[in-house]
């Protein structure tokens, strides 16, 4: 991504995405996460409670967000040839809720990338996948440019733990709950 993230992000925010993306001590992936959550939306208290592995709050986000992304998914317009894109997005979805109900978040973890890039992709459309789309969703609409941002930091191939997956889906998920 470009340097308009810089724009957009505070330095807190910046450090924060280095910290989630190179400490394996969990008190400060979550302490990230929090002020990452912050940047989304501002609401960053919220997810205080579900980076501290509250189950409670981590079942009411796991539901919020079911029912969003589904909404999100079936209410976008595709062109005929991403129907079946829909319809398997929609599968994956299924999956990899079933997989959180087992608590198996570092099995989902590139599951939940792949998720979240086709329904962009549904969104967007081969927009996607221009050069300069991380900076366009930044213009359009600064709190999704935002989230996009933190997704694409993500490495799909992330070596973490299975507490550092958890809370790195876990923000992606309360972005897309509240979006």
């Amino acid at each position: 991504m470009s340097n308009l993230i810089e724009e957009f992000v505070e330095k807190e925010s910046l450090d924060a995405m280095s910290t989630m993306l190179n400490t394996d001590e969990i008190n400060k992936v979550s302490g990230a996460a929090v002020q990452l959550a912050n940047t989304f939306n501002g609401l960053g208290e919220g997810f205080k409670p579900i980076a501290g592995d509250c189950d409670n709050a981590e079942e009411k986000l796991i539901s919020s967000f079911k029912h969003n992304i589904i909404l999100l998914i079936q209410k976008t317009w595709v062109e005929k040839a991403d129907e079946d894109l829909k319809t398997e997005v929609l599968n994956q979805v299924q999956d990899f809720l079933s997989q959180l109900s087992k608590k198996a978040y570092a099995d989902s973890f590139k599951l939940f990338l792949e998720i979240v890039n086709t329904t962009v992709y549904l969104m967007f459309g081969s927009q996607t996948k221009a050069k300069d789309f991380n900076d366009y969703a930044l213009r359009i609409d600064p709190e999704f440019g935002l989230f996009w941002w933190y997704i694409k930091s993500l490495p799909s191939d992330a070596a973490w733990s299975p507490e550092k997956k958890r809370i790195a889906i876990l923000l992606g998920m309360y972005f897309l709950a509240n979006y």
